[in-house]
């Protein structure tokens, strides 16, 4: 069950932050907030300013496209919603749920950035899936 909480907080943090700067972050703030609210009620309004204070962080990280913030926003988030799944182990179904309604084929979380650098005579080979090289 630990494996299958954590890939899913991996998503969630990873989906949550692609949404923030979309038209999509009002049904995301609404989707998490209510998640909270039934799932731990006291931390439902601190989770909403949080919410808020990240959609700013984003908005701005990319604009700016610096990836190690919004690297360190998804690992925020997927860290709060681990704790909460882990603290809340019904609230597993409900947040697949939610995922699925606000990103139905589930691109948001798998975005792929790669960056490489090659000099002189060197290859660099990348891809976001299955790669083949057939080279001789």
């Amino acid at each position: 069950m630990e494996a299958e909480v954590a890939l899913l907080a991996q998503s969630a943090g990873t989906t949550l932050v692609a949404l923030m700067a979309t038209d999509a972050w009002h049904h995301v703030r609404d989707g998490i907030t209510q998640l909270w609210r039934r799932t731990q009620p006291e931390r439902a309004e601190t989770v909403a300013a949080e919410l808020e204070a990240g959609r700013e962080d984003a908005l701005t990280a990319a604009a700016a496209d610096d990836q190690e913030t919004l690297d360190e926003l998804r690992l925020q988030w997927q860290g709060m919603v681990r704790r909460l799944l882990v603290a809340r182990p019904a609230a597993v179904e409900e947040l697949r749920t939610l995922l699925d309604r606000l990103d139905p084929g589930g691109s948001a979380a798998r975005q792929i950035t790669q960056h490489a650098t090659a000099s002189g005579r060197a290859r660099v080979y990348q891809a976001g899936r299955d790669q083949h090289i057939a080279e001789r």
